[in-house]
């Protein structure tokens, strides 16, 4: 990936993450939605932005439809915001990295507990 690339990935993420804590007020977005990383076409006719937070099945299935129909008012917004010739087209994706590292902290944890228990009787 190329520089320019990737310094618009981190523009685009920074900018989506301000619009999505301060001026989109979509009750379906809870209050703590992660942008964990976009991907954008070297094109930049298209960018794949990934989110995630701490929910269950029905609440992931409302976040997605609430940024799919927020996708054009933060189009919009971006091209404001942002000094770029082109605009990519926002295209929305779970991310579940956040879920899977509490999984594995739990589960490291709880080793550690059951691990510290036979240790101490020793």
């Amino acid at each position: 990936m190329s520089y320019r690339i990737e310094r618009i990935n981190n523009l685009i993420r920074q900018e989506i993450s301000e619009l999505l804590q301060r001026q989109v007020k979509d009750p379906r977005l809870g209050t703590f939605i992660a942008v964990t990383e976009v991907s954008t076409s070297p094109d930049l006719k298209s960018a794949k932005v990934f989110v995630s937070r701490i929910s269950n099945q029905e609440e992931k299935e409302e976040t997605m439809q609430a940024l799919e129909a927020a996708a054009g008012f933060l189009r919009k917004s971006l091209m404001k915001n942002l000094r770029l010739r082109r605009v990519p087209d926002l295209h929305f994706y779970w991310d579940d990295s956040i879920e899977r590292a509490d999984r594995l902290f739990r589960l490291l944890d709880q080793a550690g507990a059951e691990d510290g228990g036979t240790t101490e009787k020793n």
